[in-house]
């Protein structure tokens, strides 16, 4: 089932709602394809469906953790260079399980911390709870809209959220 977003709850639930109604597209996005083809680069600069999911782990941690001095994993890849790009040794359960830790480190990292909170960035830039929820759905929503650019051109399939069947829709 598709996440929603309550038509009547505060700032915060919404923000998360909305996140996670996205987050969870990045997953079906995945769904019946091979580990070829997850792997497989579908345009000139090599992006493919594993990639940006190891970058939205990344960006997980990067934003939502760090920031707030909560507990990052200790990275294998240097994330300025090596984000997007999936080694042949990386598996792809090993990176769902990355994705799934720290989009848990997120949520526990949002639940604990008010929309007013401020941390400094990785860049140096105060930032707000907030700020960082809006930042971070923009992100997901914009990384999730490339999924779909490369699903499509890997099988056909298209949608923007499953439906009622939790099925991808489109030759699969």
């Amino acid at each position: 089932m598709t996440t929603t977003v309550p038509y009547t709850g505060s700032e915060k639930e919404s923000l998360h709602a909305a996140l996670d109604r996205h987050r969870d597209v990045v997953l079906w996005k995945l769904e019946g394809l091979d580990d070829e083809r997850i792997r497989r680069p579908m345009t000139g600069s090599g992006t493919n469906l594993l990639g940006l999911v190891k970058h939205l782990a990344t960006v997980e941690y990067g934003w939502f953790c760090s920031p707030f001095g909560y507990e990052v994993e200790k990275l294998w890849f240097d994330p300025a260079t090596e984000d997007m790009a999936v080694a042949p040794e990386e598996s792809t359960e090993d990176i769902l399980a990355f994705y799934a830790r720290a989009r848990a480190a997120a949520d526990r990292a949002i639940a604990a911390t008010d929309l007013e909170t401020t941390g400094t960035a990785w860049d140096g830039r105060i930032v707000s709870m907030r700020w960082v929820l809006i930042h971070m759905l923009e992100d997901v929503v914009r990384h999730v809209g490339h999924m779909d650019i490369v699903r499509e051109l890997l099988d056909g399939a298209t949608g923007a959220h499953p439906d009622t069947s939790g099925e991808v829709r489109g030759q699969g």
